[in-house]
């Protein structure tokens, strides 16, 4: 008999890891330790090495279904007196840092606890191994209950029994707590304060019935909450949030009822009733209230994740509830009670609020289905911060991410650890909320940078905040002697490229189509059409949709009608004006001839070769939707259009400037006065897209060889264009392939700045 020690990599602290070890090396008479560090969980053993062998693929077979080894070792080991098997003191090995786990929605013996033990009747925080807030307690590893925001609350006589009970499911759960010790819910209305957790479910729910709105904190934050079906209090929620039409999400009581306002396939069941909890995006089969998701034809819908929600299910007679983040106008998700009281008593009819402090806030994800697998939309709560294992080292890289949509990356090893969505930072809020999210990541995980990594574009805040971390740190000497902070930028297109080839460990040279709205050119223009060879050092612009002016310039974001006017313009010249366009009936003569003025002049005009702004232009063409009230509107209401059972498509040109798409809007123009549906008109336009990137992809495939289409971008985020696009593709022979693991839009890129600095 000898010793051996096992160490085990990934993420295996906070999903009952430990617990596991101890009892399976208990049902093997195996005498040792279990230890968690730092560096992730190490078991010590009195074995023979058949034993040991037999015990690691115990491990990896039986390991907790939330939990992800990627790596298990086990060498020999100085041998001590070790009597059973035990449990002992985390301890900090080293500057590594393991993996940390999401938070895991609450499993249903624990919901059976909360009707049957004493201690635990109605109780909203029940936990166990197997559940419960993780990664948005968390402040420090290794993973112990003395480093996360529990560990304000003493565990009382029963769950000190229960932590310590080898049989039990909270057996070294750290966020072990009842009704006698732990967090407790506080109702606050109108002046009134009640802490009865029964009499505050009543009130909850009664409020709810009457279409009150409730702000309630939850795991990562605070929501607003309402009746989904109830009109009145969806409007009213859309005045309060300033959110026009932008859809909200929905949170069901259950899958079967779920099922009679959406359709519901096996994977997307699978994803909402998995342990992560997304809202996921479906088809809408009936609705609920009209204003809910004006004029799209899918629901972003999520199950209860939080011991919480199935209590106020259970005394609502409702199907569904309105399950929004509660910040207002951009700003961050609110996630303290001071905050709360401050920005949401006056705007919502009630507050329900818990004592246990948010550490990391995180808003819900949301994925989709397309082209039969996942694709995350936001990547955050149930997700984050599981790492992404990368086929090479990008230790010490700080990668700031996007613009919009941002979130931010950092390098431990091989791994690439994405932050949670953060949101535009644009707003000072949300920016001040991205620095200390970059501060606590990076303190978590032990990194260090040397490395900072950002978009070409100069006046990005995240393009701001590297190049002044760069300075910063290299002024303070705090990477190292003998070291600067290097700053590296990297392009847009380039970088949606790139995390999507890292999340299928391509290095060698692809064909890329990034399709998105904005991005930085090289040539001072805004990309976002864009087909290129690229690997993960390099990249070379192929082609893209030739230019066009963007009238007003930002302003013809925000106004779709523009981007149709400068198409127009560029289609039939300066007589687009007298085309009998119910979308020019719009504006005066003298507007259009303004409008053709600034064109023509390039006056506040800048040149753009976006897709994003194509479907915005076919989408105000087609008088569907002129002003976008929130990013992307007019895409998905041409979306939405579309009928999956027409064909045909229309022409396009390939010149030296690029693709060019005068010749889809003159037909797309003459089918529109002759009387065709919009229908037919946004499908085969989508049709041409699809067909576009085929056609474009033979021609590099002929010339180069490359046989491998990597799609990136926001325009990916379109089901329809996107399966389209890849059953063509696959036709075709070409080898295809899509994000599954981080978002196609802006909240991947910094995967691929990461990965890009990292090669060169």
């Amino acid at each position: 008999m000898s010793a051996y020690k096992i160490h085990i990599k990934g993420l295996v602290q906070g999903v009952g890891f430990r617990p596991f070890v101890y009892r399976l090396a208990r049902q093997n008479d195996l005498k040792g330790w279990v230890v968690n560090r730092n560096d992730g969980v190490v078991i010590k053993l009195m074995t023979g090495e058949q034993e040991v062998s037999d015990f690691a693929g115990q491990i990896r077979r039986y390991a907790p279904a939330a939990s992800r080894i990627r790596l298990i070792d086990w060498q020999m080991s100085e041998e001590e007196e070790l009597d059973g098997f035990h449990i002992i003191t985390s301890r900090n090995a080293s500057q590594d840092a393991t993996d940390i786990s999401p938070d895991i929605a609450v499993c249903p013996h624990c919901l059976e606890d909360m009707r049957r033990q004493p201690h635990r009747i109605n109780y909203p925080f029940v936990n166990c191994t197997h559940c419960g807030p993780r990664f948005s307690i968390i402040k420090g590893l290794p993973y112990d209950r003395a480093r996360t925001t529990m560990s304000d609350f003493t565990m009382c006589s029963i769950c000190h029994e229960e932590y310590h009970d080898v049989n039990d499911r909270r057996f070294h759960a750290q966020p072990v707590a009842c009704n006698h010790c732990g967090p407790h819910y506080e109702y606050y209305q109108q002046g009134r304060v009640m802490h009865d957790i029964n009499r505050v479910l009543t009130q909850v729910t009664h409020g709810l019935g009457k279409g009150w709105i409730i702000a309630v904190k939850g795991i990562g934050g605070f929501h607003l909450m309402c009746d989904a079906s109830n009109e009145k209090a969806v409007a009213r929620l859309r005045r309060i949030k300033r959110r026009e039409t932008r859809p909200f999400a929905c949170m069901f009581s259950d899958l079967e009822t779920l099922r009679q306002y959406a359709h519901v396939n096996q994977l997307e069941e699978q994803h909402l009733t998995g342990w992560r909890r997304p809202i996921v995006l479906l088809e809408q089969k009936q609705a609920l209230a009209p204003s809910l998701n004006l004029q799209v034809n899918t629901i972003g819908a999520m199950l209860p994740y939080m011991p919480l929600h199935e209590l106020i299910f259970a005394g609502l007679n409702l199907p569904a509830l309105v399950m929004t983040s509660a910040n207002l106008s951009n700003e961050p998700l609110i996630a303290d009670n001071q905050t709360a009281h401050h920005k949401l008593s006056r705007q919502a009819d009630a507050l329900l609020l818990h004592n246990r402090a948010i550490a990391n806030r995180v808003d819900d994800s949301v994925v989709r289905i397309i082209d039969g697998q996942i694709q995350p939309l936001r990547r955050s709560r149930g997700y984050v911060p599981e790492p992404l294992p990368l086929n090479f080292t990008v230790n010490g890289i700080l990668a700031t991410g996007a613009e919009l949509k941002n979130c931010f990356c950092i390098g431990k090893g091989d791994q690439a650890i994405m932050s949670q969505h953060i949101g535009d930072l644009k707003n000072y809020e949300t920016y001040d909320f991205y620095t200390h999210a970059v501060d606590r990541l990076l303190s978590l995980f032990r990194v260090t940078p040397h490395c900072v990594v950002s978009d070409l574009h100069p006046d990005y805040f995240s393009t701001r905040y590297a190049r002044n971390y760069a300075k910063q740190k290299t002024r303070m000497g705090e990477a190292g002697d003998n070291h600067q902070v290097q700053h590296i930028q990297v392009q847009h297109h380039h970088a949606h490229i790139a995390s999507c080839m890292a999340e299928h460990h391509l290095r060698e040279t692809v064909i890329g189509v990034a399709l998105d709205g904005t991005g930085f050119g090289p040539d001072g223009h805004i990309w976002g059409g864009e087909f290129l060879t690229a690997n993960l050092t390099s990249f070379h612009r192929y082609t893209h949709l030739t230019y066009v002016p963007m009238p007003g310039g930002d302003k013809a974001v925000h106004q779709p009608w523009r981007m149709a006017l400068s198409y127009l313009y560029q289609s039939f010249g300066p007589e687009f004006s007298s085309l009998p366009l119910d979308m020019l009936s719009h504006h005066s003569r003298e507007d259009l001839r303004l409008m053709s003025s600034m064109i023509r002049k390039r006056i506040n005009s800048p040149l753009t070769s976006s897709t994003g702004r194509v479907f915005d232009a076919v989408s105000a063409l087609l008088n569907v939707c002129t002003h976008n009230r929130f990013e992307g509107e007019a895409a998905m209401r041409l979306e939405a259009l579309v009928d999956p059972h027409t064909e045909g498509h229309y022409s396009f040109g390939q010149t030296p400037e690029g693709i060019d798409l005068t010749p889809a809007f003159r037909e797309m123009v003459t089918e529109l006065l002759n009387g065709h549906e919009s229908s037919l008109i946004a499908t085969r336009f989508h049709h041409t897209i699809a067909r576009i990137i085929t056609s474009v992809a033979e021609k590099i495939r002929q010339e180069a060889g490359y046989n491998k289409v990597v799609l990136s971008g926001g325009t990916f985020q379109n089901k329809y264009l996107s399966e389209t696009t890849a059953q063509w593709l696959r036709n075709h022979q070409f080898e295809v392939y899509a994000h599954r693991r981080v978002p196609a839009n802006d909240g991947g890129i910094a995967l691929g700045q990461m990965v890009v600095a990292a090669n060169k």
